[in-house]
């Protein structure tokens, strides 16, 4: 039985009989071992001759129950060493009968001669699961609905139909022509002597596990970098579009039962080109470990196990990003560039892209409206992105070739930007740290600042004037053995001398210890004076070594000197109270 044609249509096949072309033989072959619908037609076009003029190319049809999953479409010639795709455009002719396409001819055909070509297209979720929701223990079913006739504006001398399934469990079929079942295939024909734009409903039902796994989403971004890489980020939103998961999932019998959830996907190889590196696999949780990379020879494997099984309904979310040297996808001559890399990756087997968004980031410095922008590291004023999408399988992984124009000056912008940030960073600490941004002064931290300072000189000026002594306690050990007068007086005048500057100085540092304010400075000085006159009277021989001795402990010279630093230290630290209270603890003071 054939559908009644519009007045379109027909006018679109008056115009096709125009040409005198004839489908003389027809050998189709309908693939639904997997959940794409795949139909490979063998068309033998003859131009049987007469008046008609030689043509340059033929027309092809899309029946209307498919032609809203058409996905790809492709004419190649057949029967020579290397196969020739052919130029496919859509025909702007809306008809109830389906869509319209032209495909030319690699030469004029003439009147009596014959030519072979290869149409294949390519169907996506024309396999709908019946029924649509299926427990985990049981098996998916799916039903398919096409034509058992080639769909064409040319009339068809004689055609066959073989159509493979996924499994030899096949509930029903059309029994159009008398078919012949023969395990997962079913053979129809032959057909002889169908009009144009001939349609009969072809229906099949059976069993099909085949993971339904589609991208339901997908963003591709290629940053183009000069200077190192090009780095790659893929982010995928997966769905299975299979039968709906219905009931409970038992994750026991999941791992303990073979054929529990059979039509579940686990696990499935996404292809990275051979030259990536530094490959990562994360989704909204973080880093997945469950996965494996395989390097080979052409390419890079990447077994992907999502962190659960995905039964249908179900989804999963996941980043992959990897690196690429640049001299290996990126051309230039001089200012010219070109990047040559693929429209898209190998994400799985028979793979489904609802929706796929390629972004190219080109480098700064290129102007192409009406482009968006996309600000990363070091960029002011952002990069060109190239935006795409469309719905895609397998057949549409193939290179695209972007070409650019782009100055090599623009190169030592980002360098220059470090440089310049850097500069900034240290320009801008060494203003901190020498200016005061103190809202008020403090001037107890600043007289406490100032008494430690001077205290410091005075210790300072104590230990070198101590030091005097030793050496001339040691001229007179060398007068002792020598018995030169002359040495002895040379040396304790220059040690007057020295001691009488250390002692000047001395005075003066107490006299400013004073004028600050500080309660320190006559204990400073008498802690000085003691420990001066017992050093004199011991170089002098008034006094014995034993009792300096004795003295030194009563004194406690080093230990008060040291123990007044760290007072002082206390006083600079802003450790007033505490500090005042051991150093006078420490000179003889009451407590405060």
């Amino acid at each position: 039985k054939f559908s009644p044609l519009s007045l379109l249509t027909l006018q679109a096949a008056a115009a096709a009989s125009e040409t005198q072309l004839v489908n003389e033989d027809v050998k189709r072959t309908v693939d639904l071992s997997s959940h794409l619908a795949k139909v490979m037609a063998d068309v033998l076009l003859a131009h049987p001759g007469g008046s008609a003029s030689p043509v340059s190319s033929f027309m092809l049809a899309l029946e209307p129950v498919l032609e809203a999953r058409l996905a790809h479409l492709g004419v190649q010639l057949k029967g020579e060493e290397e196969e020739n795709h052919l130029e496919v455009r859509e025909i702007k002719l809306k008809v109830k009968s389906g869509k319209l396409f032209t495909a030319k001819l690699p030469y004029s055909l003439a009147g009596g001669a014959k030519i072979q070509v290869v149409i294949e297209t390519v169907f996506t979720h024309a396999l709908q699961p019946y029924p649509t929701q299926i427990t985990q223990s049981e098996k998916q079913f799916v039903v398919f609905e096409g034509n058992h006739y080639f769909y064409s504006p040319y009339p068809t001398k004689t055609e066959t139909m073989r159509v493979k399934l996924a499994s030899r469990n096949v509930e029903s079929y059309t029994k159009l022509g008398n078919p012949i079942p023969s395990e997962d295939m079913l053979d129809y024909g032959p057909f002889k002597d169908i009009p144009p734009f001939s349609q009969d409903p072809f229906k099949v039902h059976y069993e099909n596990n085949s993971p339904f796994l589609t991208i339901t989403s997908m963003t591709w971004v290629i940053e183009v970098s000069h200077w190192v890489n090009i780095a790659v980020e893929e982010t995928v939103d997966l769905k299975h579009t299979g039968a709906v998961l219905k009931g409970p999932f038992s994750c026991y019998d999941y791992q303990r039962k073979a054929d529990s959830g059979i039509s579940s996907i686990r696990s499935f190889k996404t292809i990275l080109p051979a030259a990536a590196q530094d490959v990562y696999y994360r989704d909204e949780i973080g880093n997945v470990s469950t996965s494996h990379l395989l390097i080979l020879d052409d390419s890079v494997e990447m077994e992907i196990h999502p962190r659960f099984p995905l039964f249908g309904g179900w989804k999963t979310h996941y980043i992959i990003g990897y690196n690429l040297p640049s001299y290996e996808y990126l051309y230039n001559l001089g200012d010219q560039y070109a990047l040559k890399m693929r429209f898209m990756d190998h994400v799985f087997d028979e793979q489904v892209t609802d929706s796929l968004t390629v972004k190219i980031i080109l480098p700064e410095g290129i102007s192409r409206a009406p482009d968006e922008l996309h600000y990363t590291y070091l960029d002011t004023f952002g990069r060109t992105v190239i935006v795409a999408q469309n719905n895609l399988v397998e057949q549409h992984i193939q290179d695209i070739v972007v070409h650019y124009t782009f100055n090599k000056i623009l190169m030592l912008q980002e360098p220059l930007l470090v440089v310049a940030a850097f500069y900034i960073l240290f320009f801008t600490v060494i203003i901190y740290v020498r200016l005061d941004f103190s809202i008020t002064k403090d001037p107890a931290a600043q007289a406490r600042m100032k008494v430690a300072c001077i205290t410091e000189q005075v210790l300072t000026l104590v230990n070198k004037r101590l030091g005097l002594y030793s050496h001339f306690d040691e001229a007179v050990n060398k007068y002792k053995q020598s018995c030169d007068v002359f040495t002895l007086n040379s040396g304790k005048k220059t040690l007057e001398m020295e001691h009488k500057s250390l002692t000047n100085e001395i005075a003066s540092l107490q006299s400013r210890l004073k004028t600050e304010g500080s309660d320190l400075c006559d204990k400073v000085k008498d802690l000085v004076l003691k420990s001066s006159l017992e050093a004199e009277r011991l170089v002098a021989g008034k006094l014995k070594k034993d009792a300096y001795i004795e003295n030194e402990k009563t004194l406690s010279h080093s230990a008060r000197l040291q123990d007044l630093l760290e007072s002082l230290d206390c006083l600079t630290h802003k450790k007033t109270f505490a500090g005042l209270q051991k150093l006078r603890g420490i000179i003889g003071f009451p407590d405060m």
